[in-house]
């Protein structure tokens, strides 16, 4: 069977000791500080994960500025990535480590021209002296994607439309900075409802199209290469539908990048769901995955697919690593499965409206997915 190649992101926040708090923090010394650098992550996957995989997937690496890249590392992990066929997926701000009352949105003038300075280096280091990773297909040139985790208040003020507009002027004037450095990266915006405060200003795909639409008409925005990393848990959390945030995406030409997740309760097995905090389980194959699969291949996306996965509290090494293993083999599984679909067949039943059928259709399409992840997996 011929698969074209498809491109995975993994992140380098996944590889940690342990969340501490009311998790223990000390569960995988060997990741600890001191012992595992981002360097060190960048060998970890090429040699332990990159195995188990399948021959047509591509690895990439999304990387935190400035606390898992910076000036210091940031050569030494271009030439890992480099040596190990690895590319530069996506880079971040780390600003929510940094700023605490809004970020570049925020009311305190110091505090947003801090972050917005923050911004402006994440831009410099991936123009710089990461540039060698980044993919020679210019279609598949990293993402710089802005989450919202500092963008947030607790207050119910008029301020919050003064924070709204300071976003978008501060936003406009990243995207400018970036265009004259050559507007090579996709940047995108990453919603998020809450965390790391009770309310967000860019808490859905909708609300981050938006404001795409106001730098565009207002502040004159080129929208080439911008648009939305929607992660499909943090559409879960608050109780929307990430298959309808996809299409949302795709009609607006807003599909740059994703971050492939579950909240856990779609698969039928594990808990979570609405209303939780942020559980970041790996993807799951399930027939809301095989649909999104679809609508992205009928989009024509190719770029990175981000699994941004948190291992179970209680997980070792080796079992923290399989995590990342499963999580790409069902993504692969439900694009395979769903590759094999009828669709005319289903458009037609749907027509029909024998819906029934439909899901005969759609569960017969998850029952072959789940086939394919175990004829791919590899266990450890």
């Amino acid at each position: 069977m011929e698969t074209e190649r498809s491109s995975h992101s993994i992140c380098r926040w996944t590889f940690h000791a342990g969340a501490g708090g009311f998790v223990p923090g000390d569960m995988i010394p060997e990741w600890g500080p001191g012992k595992l650098d981002t360097s060190g992550v960048v060998r970890l996957i090429a040699e332990e994960i990159r195995p188990r995989l399948p021959e047509h997937v591509e690895l990439g690496i999304e990387l935190h500025y400035d606390y898992e890249v910076n000036e210091s590392n940031a050569e030494a992990v271009a030439h890992e990535l480099v040596a190990g066929g690895i590319h530069l997926a996506l880079i971040t701000p780390g600003a929510h480590r940094h700023f605490a009352y809004g970020g570049i949105a925020s009311l305190d003038a110091r505090e947003r021209k801090s972050a917005e300075d923050f911004g402006l280096r994440t831009v410099d280091i991936a123009y710089g002296p990461l540039r060698p990773a980044w993919h020679p297909d210019p279609e598949a040139s990293p993402t710089l994607a802005i989450w919202n985790g500092s963008f947030g208040y607790d207050i119910a003020t008029v301020g919050i439309r003064e924070m709204y507009g300071n976003l978008r002027e501060s936003l406009a004037g990243l995207c400018r900075y970036e265009a004259d450095k050559g507007g090579e990266l996709y940047i995108a915006l990453e919603p998020k409802p809450n965390e790391g405060h009770p309310a967000m200003l860019i808490p859905t795909v909708a609300s981050g199209i938006v404001i795409w639409k106001n730098l565009a008409e207002e502040c004159g925005v080129n929208l080439t290469r911008k648009g939305i990393n929607k992660e499909f848990g943090h559409s879960q959390m608050t109780g929307l539908d990430h298959v309808y945030d996809t299409v949302e995406e795709v009609e607006q030409g807003m599909l740059v990048h994703m971050h492939l997740n579950s909240q856990g309760y779609d698969n039928g097995i594990t808990l979570g769901g609405p209303g939780k905090f942020d559980i970041d389980q790996a993807l799951r194959v399930n027939g809301m995955n095989v649909a999104i699969a679809g609508l992205v291949r009928q989009a024509g996306f190719r770029r990175w697919k981000g699994h941004d996965i948190q291992r179970r509290p209680y997980d070792n090494a080796e079992q923290a690593i399989d995590r990342i293993v499963r999580s790409i083999l069902a993504w692969e599984a439900c694009a395979q499965a769903e590759r094999e679909l009828d669709g005319q067949l289903l458009l037609r039943h749907l027509a029909e409206r024998r819906t029934a059928q439909a899901e005969d259709m759609m569960r017969t399409a998850v029952v072959n997915a789940y086939a394919y992840f175990d004829r791919w997996y590899i266990p450890a």
